[in-house]
C-alpha cells in the first residue's frame, strides 16, 4: 500500500512537471512566432467603417472613448500566454468562455538636466524621478469582453485589472488601499486600477453598453496603463486630470456618425464608501461623432459635474478631443483641450489667513489665490495638446507632442504660471509583445520656476524654469 502510494505521487509529480514542460514549451513558441512575424493573424469581422489606423504600431486602431468597449469593433486580444493555453488541454473551453488573462512589465529610465532631489523632474509624469531607471507599472488583466459585432443577443463581459509599481501614484483612488499614498506615503504600491461589469444590449439603437464598477475617465488620448499612450512619458495636462471613477456609464451607439454617453459616479478618484464630501453624486455626459469614413471623430465630455466645492480631487470638468486622418496616408493628429475648476479651494499663499491651513484635505492641493488675503478662492486650470504621428512601418512610429497648460491658481502642478512642453518620440515594436519609447522632451515654465525643487514633498518651490530630459521604456507583454 505505502509503495503504491509511492509510486502513484511520483507518478503524478511526473505528469505535471511534464504538463508544466509542455505548458513553457507552448508559450516559448508564441514568442518565437510572435517575433518572427509567423504568428497566426486574423481579418475580423467588425461593424462600421474601418479601423483608421493601425495597432500597433500605434496604441489605438479604432478612436478611443471611455467607459464602454468600441461598439462594432472585434476584440482581438491574443497574447503569448493565452496562445499556450489555447493550444492545450482545455484550450477550446478557455476560447470559449471568452475569459483571458494577460498583462506587461514596464520600466523606462530618464537622464534630466533637474538634479537637486528624487522628484526633481515634477511636474513631469510618469518619469518624475529624475536620472534613474524605474519599474514603472507590472500589470496583470483578467477580462472578458462582450461581443459588440453582434446584433442579435445580449451579452456581457468584465475586467479586473491589477498594478503594482511605482504608477500607483497616480491611479489611486481614495478607499481603494489609497492609505499606502495617502498616509504612508510608499513609493511604490499596489492598485486595482479597474474592476467593472459590461452589460451590452444590441437590441437598443446600434447597441448600448452598460458599465459598472471602477473604470477609466471618460475622455482623454492618453491613458493611465503603458500600452495605451503613444509616448513613455505623458503630457501636464493628463497628469492632473481626474484618473478613474467608479459608478454606472451607459454608453449608446446611435449609428455610424453618432454615439452617446451618460453615467453617475461618486466623484473623480474615490470609492463611493468613502462618503460626503469626496464621494458625492457626479454626473457624466459625452457625445461623439465620427464623419468622413472614419478618418475625423469628434469627442466633447462634460466629465465631472456635482457641487464642485473642495474635497479629495472634486474637479469640475469639460473636454474636447478631436482625431483627423490626413486620406489613405499614414499621418494622424489628435487634439484635446480641457477646462477644470473646483470652488472653495484652501489659499495657500504666504499672505494667506492663518485659518486656510487647517481647511486643507491630504492629497488635494491648496492654491495660490489671487486676492492673497482670500482664506479660499475657485482654482481653475486649462490646457491644449496636440500630437502629429507618423507611422513607417507595422513595427515603427514617429511621435509629435505640443501642448500648453494655464495652472491658473497652481492647485494641480503645484506652481501657479503657464507651461509648454515639446516631444519628439520613436515607437519600435519587436513582433506584438516588446515596444521600445525613446524621447526627448522639453518644458518651459513662464511665470516662475516649476522644476528642479530641492524637496518636493517638503513643499519647496522649484529652481528652474526649463527642463530637457531625454528618456526611453521598455514593455515586454505576456
Amino acid at each position: 500500500m505505502g509503495l503504491s502510494s509511492e509510486m502513484g505521487s511520483s507518478d503524478s509529480s511526473s505528469q505535471q512537471k511534464e504538463a508544466y514542460g509542455r505548458f513553457f514549451h507552448r508559450l516559448s513558441k508564441a514568442y518565437r512566432d510572435d517575433w518572427k512575424g509567423t504568428a497566426p493573424g486574423a481579418d475580423p469581422v467588425r461593424r462600421g467603417y474601418p479601423a483608421p489606423v493601425d495597432g500597433p504600431p500605434f496604441p489605438i486602431s479604432d478612436w478611443p472613448y471611455g467607459g464602454s468597449p468600441v461598439i462594432g469593433a472585434p476584440w482581438t486580444q491574443s497574447s503569448p500566454f493565452m496562445e499556450a493555453i489555447w493550444r492545450g488541454p482545455h484550450g477550446e473551453a478557455w476560447k470559449k468562455s471568452g475569459v483571458q488573462i494577460y498583462g506587461w512589465f514596464n520600466a523606462g529610465c530618464n537622464v534630466s538636466t533637474s538634479h537637486k532631489s528624487r522628484y526633481a523632474n515634477f511636474p513631469e509624469a510618469y518619469t518624475e524621478v529624475a536620472d534613474a531607471c524605474i519599474p514603472d507599472q507590472q500589470v496583470l488583466h483578467i477580462e472578458r469582453q462582450p461581443d459588440t459585432v453582434q446584433t442579435e443577443h445580449f451579452d456581457w463581459g468584465f475586467r479586473v485589472t491589477n498594478l503594482y509599481g511605482l504608477d500607483y501614484r497616480f491611479t489611486t483612488a481614495k478607499g481603494y488601499f489609497s492609505d499606502q499614498l495617502l498616509k504612508k506615503n510608499r513609493e511604490y504600491g499596489y492598485a486595482p486600477v479597474m474592476a467593472y461589469v459590461d452589460l451590452y444590449f444590441p437590441q437598443f439603437a446600434d447597441g448600448m453598453n452598460v458599465r459598472i464598477g471602477r473604470y477609466s475617465s471618460l475622455p482623454d488620448i492618453e491613458a493611465q496603463l503603458a500600452p495605451n499612450n503613444y509616448t513613455y512619458s505623458h503630457s501636464i495636462l493628463y497628469t492632473f486630470d481626474a484618473s478613474t471613477q467608479t459608478g454606472i456609464n451607459v454608453t449608446t451607439r446611435l449609428n455610424d456618425h453618432w454615439m452617446i454617453q451618460l453615467g453617475l459616479s461618486a466623484g473623480n478618484d474615490v470609492a463611493p464608501w468613502v462618503g460626503e464630501p469626496d464621494a458625492q453624486p457626479t454626473f457624466n455626459g459625452c457625445v461623439r461623432f465620427t464623419g468622413q469614413e472614419g478618418r475625423d471623430n469628434h469627442y466633447a465630455c462634460l466629465n465631472s459635474l456635482n457641487s464642485g466645492k473642495y474635497a479629495y480631487n472634486n474637479l469640475q470638468s469639460v473636454y474636447y478631443t478631436w482625431y483627423r486622418k490626413f486620406g489613405d496616408s499614414r499621418w494622424h493628429t489628435a487634439t484635446e483641450w480641457w477646462y477644470m475648476w473646483e470652488k472653495n479651494v484652501p489659499n495657500i499663499a504666504p499672505s494667506a489667513p492663518p485659518g486656510a491651513a487647517a481647511l486643507l484635505i491630504t492629497g488635494a492641493n491648496g492654491a495660490f489665490c489671487d486676492h492673497p488675503a482670500a482664506l479660499t478662492c475657485t482654482a481653475t486650470e486649462t490646457a491644449v495638446v496636440n500630437y502629429v504621428e507618423r507611422q513607417f512601418s507595422k513595427h515603427n512610429y514617429m511621435t509629435i507632442r505640443n501642448e500648453y497648460v494655464d495652472d491658473m491658481a497652481g492647485q494641480r502642478t503645484g506652481t501657479k504660471t503657464k507651461y509648454s512642453e515639446h516631444l519628439l518620440g520613436w515607437g519600435h515594436w519587436i513582433g506584438t509583445t516588446i515596444l521600445l519609447r525613446p524621447e526627448i522632451r522639453f518644458e518651459h515654465s513662464y511665470n516662475r520656476p516649476a522644476y528642479d525643487s530641492p524637496c518636493l514633498p517638503c513643499g519647496l518651490p522649484g529652481t528652474k524654469k526649463s527642463q530637457l530630459t531625454v528618456a526611453s521604456d521598455a514593455m515586454f507583454f505576456f
